[in-house]
């Protein structure tokens, strides 16, 4: 994808800054708050600083985010929120707008000093990728924390696009959904590659548009529906991207994508 912008040397300039700053804000705050957590059992400060830095994050790399739907966002109980994946300010742009929630991250993540810490702290599940059985184990954590009224943030294309453009899904996050009875939230990002492309140490300012759309219960689905479930939650992903965004191939309407309406409407 073609993505006209600032000049590399702005772009690489701008990038430097607001990771240096980032990093500086998490160094600053970060122990102090890590250990107040710790002690008081209070992790709800440090969640709202760790907000508060992923908005200082994008306003300083001049990202302006455009919401809609959060309305359709459930009121109550435990949910997880399924976005296409098109860049590093995907992240913090969702901790900016959507109710506290958790991650499924990267192990190599929790080893970055300081920030592992924060990570723990809040709940965070480290993923071993190259590790099925420690994958399942993720998974499986993840399970307990949805039930116990925790919601979750999963990239269903388990990494970035290469080129904005959405990728398949893994099955992974739809068993984990299953297996808990909670709601799918899905959430299309657009906008997010022009900012941050993948493969580059680049940051370039504009606006990145995301759509909430209406959940997608689980409570009557056994796993034998999670292929069903990934192509539901993935139209609607692909309802709220731009042309250049979607998939090359959009059919969804084989013999196996359709759930009883029964089902759908947990009935």
């Amino acid at each position: 994808m073609d993505i006209p912008g600032p000049s590399q040397p702005a772009s690489m300039l701008r990038a430097s800054f607001v990771t240096f700053a980032t990093f500086l804000y998490i160094l600053v705050l970060g122990p102090p708050l890590v250990i107040y957590a710790r002690l008081s059992g209070d992790t709800d400060t440090l969640y709202r600083a760790g907000r508060w830095g992923a908005r200082m994050a994008l306003w300083l790399a001049g990202v302006r985010l455009d919401v809609c739907g959060v309305e359709k966002i459930p009121a109550e109980g435990a949910r997880v929120f399924m976005p296409n994946h098109q860049s590093n300010c995907d992240p913090p742009a969702l901790v900016a707008v959507l109710p506290r929630l958790r991650f499924i991250a990267k192990r190599e993540f929790f080893r970055v000093p300081v920030l592992g810490s924060v990570m723990r702290a809040c709940g965070f599940i480290p993923l071993e990728r190259q590790n099925r059985e420690r994958a399942i184990a993720a998974v499986e954590q993840a399970v307990d924390a949805l039930k116990a009224g925790h919601s979750f943030l999963a990239f269903p294309e388990g990494t970035r696009s290469p080129d904005g453009r959405l990728q398949a899904f893994k099955k992974g996050v739809f068993v984990m959904a299953i297996k808990a009875g909670v709601p799918i939230v899905p959430i299309s990002i657009s906008g997010a590659t022009a900012i941050m492309p993948k493969g580059k140490f680049a940051m370039r300012p504009g606006r990145v548009r995301i759509t909430v759309h209406d959940p997608i219960p689980t409570a009557s689905l056994c796993l034998d529906d999670r292929e069903t479930l990934s192509k539901l939650t993935r139209q609607a992903v692909v309802s709220g991207l731009a042309a250049e965004e979607q998939p090359t191939d959009l059919n969804f309407n084989d013999e196996r994508g359709s759930l009883r309406t029964g089902k759908l409407a947990g009935t």
